[in-house]
């Protein structure tokens, strides 16, 4: 063994000669992910379980094939041989925008998993038109689900993580919400929305040991952006600095960071992970 292998164990409280590994990063902690069935949300999931988090996986009407794979990659993630320890899934149906049904759906994980550490509001919808031709319920629909929803989600969260004096609340935003998008004045809206959230909530919550944070994903490789013209996505690559389209993986190490003990001094916060497209 070398002398700086030996000092780095000894300083980890390992004895020098013992095969013990340290902690994952999020081991022993729970987390809950809404919008968790697919995408950047499915990616966040795995990332947590990954650093050795229990997930709670949220989804409202996903194919049941789809959350059962869902539930398997997650598992899957967190079983890793080097993280040592093998977490907890499970999925709850919920509309975020239905207070009874959230509200269910976190008696139900905390009644489960005893505990809640870590809560990743992702989900969200798009109803994109020109502001001119926009029918007020599509305008409404993407606001009640992408920041309505996400306001309930962490209202019932910060209950639970109140009591325990400590806790991470990450919001999924978009680059759309901070600088706008022709074409989604209600997603950009719902988006920016949750900047103002977040950084209420941080200042309510702070006193208790619970951060509050946002992840601005720009353009993401998802089902939503594949069904996009070919030179529109061209378009968004070729002014991004980095060239090309961003990995819901990459969102996803954003997003666990910001749920990690390295962030607990950070709070109110916007990360964009876009590659450098708004440079």
């Amino acid at each position: 063994m070398t002398r700086e292998r030996h000092d780095a164990q000894v300083e980890m409280g390992l004895d020098a000669g013992s095969d013990v590994r340290p902690c994952p990063r999020l081991g022993g902690k729970v987390a809950l992910v809404t919008g968790a069935a697919r995408g950047i949300g499915l990616a966040i999931a795995q990332r947590l379980a990954a650093d050795g988090a229990d997930v709670a996986i949220n989804y409202r009407s996903s194919d049941p094939q789809v959350v059962g794979n869902a539930i398997v990659s997650v598992e899957c993630a967190g079983a890793r041989a080097d993280a040592g320890v093998v977490t907890k899934t499970r999925a709850y149906r919920a509309d975020v925008s239905d207070h009874e049904e959230v509200g269910r759906m976190f008696e139900q994980a905390m009644s489960e998993f005893g505990r809640l550490d870590i809560m990743v509001a992702n989900s969200g919808i798009t109803r994109d038109d020109l502001a001119v031709r926009m029918e007020t319920q599509s305008f409404m629909d993407v606001i009640e689900t992408n920041l309505l929803g996400a306001f309930i989600c962490a209202k019932e969260a910060a209950r639970a993580m109140l009591r325990q004096r400590s806790g991470r609340i990450v919001f999924v935003s978009s680059i759309a919400g901070l600088d706008g998008n022709a074409g989604q004045s209600n997603y950009a809206a719902s988006k920016a929305g949750l900047v103002g959230l977040a950084k209420s909530l941080a200042r309510e919550l702070g006193s208790r040991g619970i951060t509050v944070n946002v992840v601005a994903p720009g353009f993401i490789d998802t089902d939503m952006t594949r069904a996009l013209p070919d030179e529109m996505r061209d378009s968004c690559i070729a002014r991004a600095a980095l060239r090309r389209v961003g990995l819901p993986q990459e969102v996803a190490d954003a997003v666990a960071f910001f749920a990690s003990e390295e962030a607990r001094y950070i709070t109110g916060q916007v990360l964009r992970v876009d590659g450098g497209l708004t440079l």
